[in-house]
């Protein structure tokens, strides 16, 4: 499960700071939030526990609902104090993350300063946001640091993106623009090349694997498009888990000397750590 490869080597980087014990929490799937929760009671004495959903963006229908449920479940009663990681979207290290998946795809194609680059995020419905969820403002802000951190690193970066919503259900009015009626037009505008960069997902699964790789995909050839590419998601890259740790550590109220990373070359659940 990739989410267990992150979990494992956000427990690995953590080890020389503090003694970690950290389990998966997923929202409707196994292991539910109570399973965690057992895991953790079979742990021991516990002194913290630092919740981290893994949605860089805040948003009532993911990190909230989230949240909720561990409250839920736990209570309010006497135990380890718990802190909560709420957002990351404009952390250092994951936007450093997002630019080397992107940059890494650039060399896919001959020129990538002509091609475009469209980021996707997972949609919301606009009863969401006219309540006052910051989710799309996130989401705004993460594409915009992205793209300015990337042209700083990478000389080829391409001079034009835009930003578009995807995984819509039902008849409500949702974010827009849609992702499928997206590349339709880029099509019929006669754009030929096309990297669609995953702005909202730290792992791969339905909404990248199938709803882009091949729904869009498909899409895309039929609307014209040459060349087609996905960025992969940020997964266990070695600077993710780094922002993961970095998150953790000040939740908890430790202090760890920051990690160095080389320039760049200019060339994807919710889970719960304690």
């Amino acid at each position: 499960m990739l989410t267990e490869r992150q979990r494992r080597a956000l427990v690995k980087t953590l080890s020389p700071y503090v003694d970690p014990v950290a389990v998966t929490a997923m929202r409707y799937w196994h292991p539910l939030t109570t399973e965690a929760i057992d895991e953790l009671k079979r742990a021991g004495s516990l002194d913290e526990i630092v919740l981290l959903p893994l949605y860089p963006h805040f948003s009532f229908a993911t990190t909230l609902s989230s949240l909720k449920e561990w409250n839920r479940v736990y209570g309010t009663g006497a135990g380890p104090k718990v802190v909560t990681v709420s957002q990351f979207y404009n952390h250092p290290l994951y936007i450093q993350a997002l630019v080397q998946r992107v940059g890494s795809i650039l060399r896919q194609f001959p020129d990538s300063s002509r091609i475009h680059l469209v980021f996707s995020a997972h949609g919301l419905p606009m009863s969401l946001v006219e309540k006052g969820d910051p989710y799309p403002k996130q989401i705004e802000e993460t594409v915009r640091l992205v793209t300015e951190s990337g042209a700083q690193k990478y000389a080829g970066w391409p001079k034009t993106h835009l930003l578009c919503y995807q995984s819509r259900v039902g008849p409500a009015k949702w974010l827009q623009p849609p992702l499928t009626a997206t590349i339709d037009r880029l099509g019929h505008e006669g754009v030929k090349e096309m990297l669609v960069v995953p702005i909202s997902f730290v792992t791969e699964h339905i909404e990248t694997l199938h709803e882009i790789n091949i729904e869009a995909r498909a899409d895309a050839k039929k609307a014209g498009i040459e060349r087609f590419r996905m960025m992969p998601a940020v997964g266990d890259s070695p600077i993710f888990i780094e922002a993961l740790k970095s998150l953790v550590l000040q939740a908890a109220g430790v202090e760890a000397p920051p990690k160095n990373f080389a320039p760049l070359a200019a060339q994807a659940p919710n889970s719960f750590v304690n």
